[in-house]
C-alpha cells in the first residue's frame, strides 16, 4: 500500500488548535504500517471522552470543545481517521473501506488501551465509532451521538436500486449546489437517491474543496478564511484527498452493500446494550434529522436518558453549537 504523510509544517499555527500531536502505528492490513494521529488533552487519570470526527473533517473540528471538556475535568482523546488530519493517507481511493476504517481504529483503540471511556461520534465518527463500541464493549461506559447513524439498508423497490446504481455509474458529476439541493429535499426522493449525489460528487471530484465543504455549510457561526484553510491543511494537493473522496461511497445505503451485515451485527449488540446511551442531534441537519429516534427506540440503555434536540447548529454541530454539546457531554458523564 502506497501511503502519503502530510508535512508537519502544514499544521503550524492553526487558529485555535495548539494541541501536541500523539502518534500510534497500526497494521495496514497488507503487511505494512499506518501512523494514526490523535489529540490527548486533560488529566491522564480523568474520565476519558473519545471524540470521533467524520468526513471530510479531522480533529480540528473539536478545537472549540476540547478546552470546554478538559476545563470540566475530563480527558479528551480525538483521533484523526486514516486519510484525514495528521494521520497517514493511503494513496488510492480503493485503499479505503468502512471495514478497514473500523479495523484501523480498533487497532488504535487497543494499542492505546482506552478503558472506561465515554464515546462521542458525529457523521462517519458515529458510523465507525459505534462499530468500535460494539466490538469493544468493555472499553466504554457510555455513549453519546449526534448527527450520525448505524445504517442497515431496508427493502427498496428494484427501480430505486437501479436508479441509484445507474446514476452513480453513468450519470454526470453533480455540482456542489446540486448536491446541497438533493440533500435538502427530505420530502422528495428516497434517502439513497439523494445521498447518491454526495457519494458521486465526492468520488469523482479530483480536487475536493474540503475546507469549503465544511465551513461553507456551517450554521450558528461564520468561519474565518484561516479556519477554512485549517480544514484544507491535511491535503496539500489532490492526491492526499482519497480518504474524503472515497468514504461516502462506503455508506451502506442499498441492500447488499458491503458492511451491511457487519452493521446488523453491531445493532444486535446495541439492542442488548444496558449502559447509558444518549442522543444529541440537531433539529436542522437534513442528512440525519430524525435518526435519533431509531436509537432511542431500539437501545435499552437509551430508555429514560435526557436526550437532547439541539436548536440549530447544522450538520457540523461541533462548530455550530460547541458550548451546548460540550455541556451535554459533561452533564452526562458527571451524572453517572
Amino acid at each position: 500500500m502506497d501511503v502519503l504523510r502530510t508535512a508537519d509544517s502544514r499544521f503550524e499555527n492553526l487558529p485555535g488548535y495548539p494541541f501536541a500531536p500523539v502518534y500510534t502505528e497500526v497494521p495496514d492490513g497488507e503487511g505494512g504500517r499506518l501512523r494514526i494521529h490523535h489529540v490527548d488533552e486533560g488529566d491522564a487519570d480523568a474520565p476519558a471522552v473519545l471524540c470521533m470526527h467524520g468526513q471530510p473533517t479531522w480533529s480540528y473540528l473539536y478545537r472549540h470543545m476540547i478546552p470546554l471538556l478538559t476545563g470540566a475535568g475530563l480527558r479528551v482523546l480525538a483521533p484523526d481517521l486514516v486519510g484525514y488530519g495528521r494521520s497517514d493517507k493511503p494513496a488510492r481511493r480503493e485503499d479505503y473501506s468502512y471495514q478497514r476504517q473500523v479495523d484501523w481504529l480498533n487497532a488504535w483503540l487497543v494499542a492505546n488501551d482506552v478503558k472506561g471511556a465515554t464515546f462521542f461520534g458525529q457523521d462517519w465518527g458515529g458510523l465507525i465509532g459505534l462499530r468500535m463500541v460494539a466490538e469493544n464493549p468493555d472499553r466504554f461506559d457510555r455513549v453519546v451521538i449526534a448527527n450520525t447513524g448505524l445504517p442497515v439498508p431496508g427493502p427498496l423497490p428494484d427501480a430505486i436500486v437501479e436508479q441509484v446504481r445507474s446514476f452513480r455509474k453513468e450519470g454526470p458529476t453533480p455540482t456542489l449546489p446540486e448536491v446541497m439541493a438533493a440533500l435538502s429535499n427530505t420530502e422528495g426522493a428516497p434517502f439513497p437517491v439523494a445521498f447518491a449525489y454526495w457519494q458521486k460528487w465526492c468520488w469523482e471530484t479530483e480536487d475536493l474543496p474540503v475546507g469549503l465543504a465544511v465551513t461553507g455549510t456551517l450554521d450558528g457561526r461564520t468561519a474565518t478564511p484561516e479556519e477554512t484553510a485549517a480544514y484544507d491543511a491535511p491535503f496539500p494537493d489532490p492526491q492526499y484527498k482519497m480518504g474524503p473522496r472515497a468514504m461516502p461511497s462506503h455508506v451502506p445505503s442499498l441492500p447488499g452493500d458491503p458492511s451491511e451485515e457487519a452493521n446488523r451485527q453491531a445493532w444486535a449488540v446495541f439492542e442488548k446494550w444496558e449502559k447509558p446511551f444518549l442522543t444529541a442531534f440537531v433539529d436542522n441537519d437534513p442528512v440525519s434529522r430524525g435518526g435519533d429516534v431509531v436509537f432511542q427506540e431500539r437501545i435499552p440503555g437509551a430508555a429514560g436518558q435526557p436526550h437532547q434536540t439541539i436548536q440549530g447548529g447544522g450538520h457540523f454541530v461541533q462548530e455550530g453549537r460547541a458550548d451546548a454539546l460540550s455541556q451535554i457531554i459533561v452533564d452526562f458523564v458527571k451524572a453517572r
